[in-house]
């Protein structure tokens, strides 16, 4: 299996260059505001977006000084993100540990995203890199409208497909997407390959969050078992649409209104995890999953062969095979 340590060997100095750089942003001369940034970095996870981002950059010409504030605005904006989402799911914990919400509560939450956000986009105006600002602000954009179209199909329980498609689309693959496009923006004008990295990192974030979308459904953890965190909270994610869209009309019925009264019965959710199982909604997922995991691999593969590509290849590997 492809380790993250092999991916970012082509990038490893300038991933080391970067943290005392994005440590340096998440700073405060407010005491109560450092102490919260500070508990962020030192739980935050794997930084997948800034290894897209350098490699990226390095497909195009190589890493500079701007590549790094590229990187630091997608994780900036991750981050942000991240804490806003807790708020927004009433989530206690983040990666093992206790949230911001958790620890010092909504309002609180609330500010210091918008104040990692503010971060973020005052450092590409200081260095007038607007291309930027242009990419940044489009991921922000979309991904408020992912959430809020979930929110609201979270309430009526009447996704399809291309619904379930634009969700994933503008609410995580967005900021895979700008993290390639704002790599390669840091080292060429070339806006058809800022694009076209774009595209190719919106597939890559699809792949990403239809693999998040199986976990669900998967065993984990001490118990071991599914956690049905979407079901739980009214998501019907690719595995489950699989069975909704094959299920007679009645049985279908009996689905969504066992998902709308009785989402938190532990019971009713282990049925309807086993039923997901049974009707072969994960294979038809994982399937799924591996054709934008493979749409995005042969576009990479119009690129001349070099480290970077094939570290950028692994990665689209890696996160369709993950463990978590």
């Amino acid at each position: 299996m492809t380790t993250i340590k092999k991916i970012k060997s082509p990038i490893q100095t300038e991933l080391n260059e970067f943290e005392p750089y994005f440590k340096k942003s998440l700073q405060s001369d407010i005491p109560l505001l450092g102490t919260i940034l500070n508990y962020l970095y030192r739980t935050k996870g794997k930084q997948l977006r800034p290894i897209f981002v350098f490699l990226s950059a390095k497909l195009h010409g190589g890493t500079n000084e701007f590549s790094k504030l590229a990187a630091c605005s997608v994780e900036l904006l991750h981050t942000a993100t991240l804490v806003h989402d807790d708020v927004v799911d009433e989530s206690y914990e983040r990666r093992g540990s206790f949230s911001v919400k958790g620890l010092w509560r909504n309002k609180l939450a609330v500010l210091v995203g918008d104040y990692i956000l503010a971060r973020g986009l005052l450092l590409q105006l200081e260095q007038k890199k607007y291309n930027f600002l242009h990419l940044i602000s489009r991921a922000v954009q979309d991904m408020a409208e992912g959430e809020i179209l979930q929110m609201k199909k979270s309430r009526k329980l009447d996704i399809d497909d291309e619904t379930y498609f634009e969700i994933i689309r503008k609410k995580t693959a967005s900021l895979i997407a700008t993290s390639m496009a704002i790599g390669a923006a840091s080292a060429t004008d070339n806006e058809e390959i800022v694009e076209k990295m774009y595209r190719i990192g919106q597939d890559a974030g699809i792949a990403f969050q239809i693999k998040d979308d199986i976990f669900d459904y998967q065993a984990k953890g001490i118990l071991g078992k599914p956690t049905g965190n979407d079901i739980k909270e009214k998501k019907i994610t690719l595995p489950l649409l699989y069975v909704l869209n094959n299920a007679k009309r009645g049985e279908r019925k009996r689905i969504l209104r066992l998902i709308k009264r009785k989402n938190k019965n532990s019971e009713v959710v282990n049925e309807l995890i086993q039923m997901v199982i049974d009707k072969g909604g994960l294979e038809y997922a994982d399937t799924k999953m591996n054709e934008f995991k493979d749409k995005a691999i042969n576009a990479l593969k119009e690129f001349p062969d070099c480290e970077a590509r094939e570290s950028l290849i692994e990665l689209m590997n890696y996160i369709s095979t993950r463990k978590k």
